[in-house]
């Protein structure tokens, strides 16, 4: 079974409702539905609106999983893919093309939709299963909604590319350069500063003093 292959199928479909500059949902159209999977042939014949339909309500349940899983939820990611299984059952058999070894693959029966979720969902148990729900995650960056799959240890990736990466670092280093430094004073009139032992404090209107170990060369 081609994994990352098919877990990719997952991740597209939920980033699929992250609004866009174009605003346009790729589920809105069957047009629109077959250039999302126009590298994926066996999911692009046969489109009707009842499989559009069946995808938005998937795309909404897997956002889900997606979510658990960012927040450590684990035993609600098992339990959000064992629901999804007993409604779009897997079903994989063995074969061998192309000069390959023999391998595993979902057996494309059923609606398109049906084809779509069951390799979803088998992408995203496999993963589960042999990396635990901490490698599913939600996209960290500032008012970014996209989804990912991590093939790293649990929790090791906070964000769904590298631009969004790139631009929190830019956030985060603007924000330290803005802020004074914790060691030193702020310099603005106005602030508190530490008075030098000896100096007495001087009220509203006080005359100003020297101490006593200061004089006038005409005092001495």
């Amino acid at each position: 079974m081609d994994l990352p292959a098919y877990t990719e199928l997952a991740v597209r479909l939920v980033n699929s409702g992250v609004p866009t500059e174009t605003g346009r949902d790729p589920l809105a159209s069957v047009e629109a539905y077959r250039a999302l999977v126009a590298d994926r042939p066996h999911l692009c014949g046969g489109v009707s609106p009842s499989d559009l339909e069946a995808l938005r309500l998937l795309r909404a349940e897997l956002r889900l999983v997606f979510e658990a899983g960012s927040a450590g939820r684990e035993a609600e990611v098992a339990d959000r893919l064992n629901a999804l299984l007993s409604r779009y059952p897997v079903h994989p058999h063995i074969v061998r093309h192309d000069g390959q070894p023999w391998h595993i693959h979902l057996v494309n029966s059923g609606s398109v939709a049906d084809r779509h979720a069951a390799g979803a969902i088998a992408g995203l148990t496999s993963l589960v299963t042999s990396g635990g729900g901490g490698r599913l995650g939600v996209c960290a960056g500032a008012g970014c909604q996209r989804v990912f799959a991590g093939r790293g240890g649990a929790r090791s990736r906070r964000y769904c590319s590298e631009d969004c990466a790139s631009r929190a670092n830019v956030r985060s280093l603007g924000t330290r350069r803005r802020l004074p430094p914790a060691d030193h004073p702020d310099p603005r009139p106005g602030t508190d500063h530490p008075r030098p032992a000896g100096c007495p404090s001087a009220g509203p209107g006080a005359p100003l003093t020297r101490p006593a170990h200061i004089r006038s060369a005409g005092e001495r």
